[in-house]
């Protein structure tokens, strides 16, 4: 950096600046401070200064930046500043959720969920809003506007936000993270897991085609996405193995297959009972070859759950006598049966596919509750035995 620490305003580079300070006829305000910056261009301070130990200290500064490989040209530095201070959550979210996506390998799904809350939830209030104007309050007050009856959007809605501004921290955009509330935890809604009966009714109620699929559900706690996109080189008969590796979803009307939820790949041990209808399904459901689906529609695609849910497992439910019965309770069901067998957390945790503890210590509280109704069971026979 080649710096001349201060000129007076309309003089030459080569003035001699001492005999202009103690030239009683140059007013003070036309102290100028420039330099030669790394660019080999001549950048000038935004304005003069009333002295000259002002204007070093501003050369000064800029040195450290250059010396701190933190430099850029004053006036680049002065417009990025004003587009900084203008900037509306809305046009930083734009531009933070495709950043986002790229550094962090989102999920389409993820992405389109994204968009979705702040589309719906978070630009209709604040999108307008500067940055730098969003405050705590701000934040408080579009909390107590949010529909009270989704608590679960309303907690995704807040991370999302809460998110952004904690990037526009670490961008020095702001100082602070206005998302200081701690929204209270929606309860975690575990649905009543099918009985035994049940799913005996359920099973029998299905087309033959798709019966192995309810059993799997019920004993393996697969995700419908999961189920859907199986083949039959996922199937190891020998080892009485399934490999979860894939999941496909529709996302905006388009087919997307990647990795399941939370990158959940594992292997999940199928229940040796059900060993001979694994084979039987091979041999006269599944599409042929190894990328063959094991549960393809008539069409040979994969199943989309609104479909399925229509056409066959509504008219299921209603056999087996359990009307509000979702597909996902199935999952339950196998999650608790698991957790009552014995099973620690973490081997509930790799046979769910579950990145967290939350959900793996709801369904060991579920079979924990479980084991107290058979315990008042066992005493009801207890006391009939002694009554005879």
């Amino acid at each position: 950096m080649h710096d001349t620490p201060v000129e007076r305003a309309g003089e030459s580079h080569g003035t001699d600046e001492a005999s202009l300070r103690d030239d009683p006829q140059v007013a003070l305000e036309d102290v100028l401070g420039q330099y030669i910056g790394p660019d080999m261009a001549r950048h000038n301070a935004p304005g003069t200064f009333t002295a000259r130990a002002d204007a070093e200290g501003w050369i000064a500064l800029e040195r450290r930046l250059i010396e701190w490989d933190e430099w850029a040209p004053p006036a680049q530095r002065r417009a990025k500043q004003l587009h900084d201070d203008t900037q509306t959550l809305r046009t930083y979210a734009d531009t933070w959720l495709p950043e986002r996506t790229a550094v962090r390998g989102l999920k389409p799904k993820t992405v389109s969920e994204y968009q979705r809350y702040l589309d719906r939830l978070i630009y209709p209030t604040l999108g307008e809003m500067r940055l730098k104007d969003v405050t705590p309050a701000t934040v408080r007050a579009w909390i107590g506007k949010l529909n009270a009856r989704t608590p679960r959007i309303n907690e995704h809605a807040y991370a999302l936000l809460k998110t952004i501004f904690a990037t526009a921290v670490q961008d020095e955009l702001l100082d602070r993270n206005p998302c200081r509330e701690r929204m209270r935890k929606p309860f975690r809604h575990i649905g009543e897991p099918a009985t035994l009966d049940e799913l005996a009714l359920l099973v029998a109620a299905m087309p033959e085609r798709l019966r192995l699929m309810i059993e799997l559900a019920a004993w393996c706690a697969l995700r419908f996405g999961e189920f859907a996109e199986l083949r039959r080189g996922d199937v190891d008969l020998r080892n009485g193995e399934i490999r979860v590796s894939r999941a496909v979803q529709w996302v905006d009307g388009k087919k997307i297959v990647a990795a399941p939820k939370a990158d959940s790949v594992r292997v999940v041990a199928f229940p040796p009972h059900l060993g001979e209808a694994v084979k039987e399904h091979l041999r006269t459901h599944a599409q042929w070859g190894k990328d063959g689906l094991l549960f393809p529609t008539t069409h040979g695609e994969q199943y989309r759950a609104p479909t399925f849910h229509q056409a066959y497992f509504r008219k299921a439910r209603e056999a087996a006598g359990r009307p509000n019965l979702r597909f996902h309770d199935l999952r339950h069901t196998g999650a608790t049966l698991a957790a009552a067998s014995g099973a620690t957390l973490a081997e509930l945790m790799q046979r769910l596919g579950h990145s967290t503890v939350s959900a793996a210590l709801a369904y060991q509280h579920a079979a924990q509750g479980s084991d107290k109704r058979i315990a008042v069971q066992l005493s009801a026979f207890a006391s009939a035995w002694n009554e005879n």
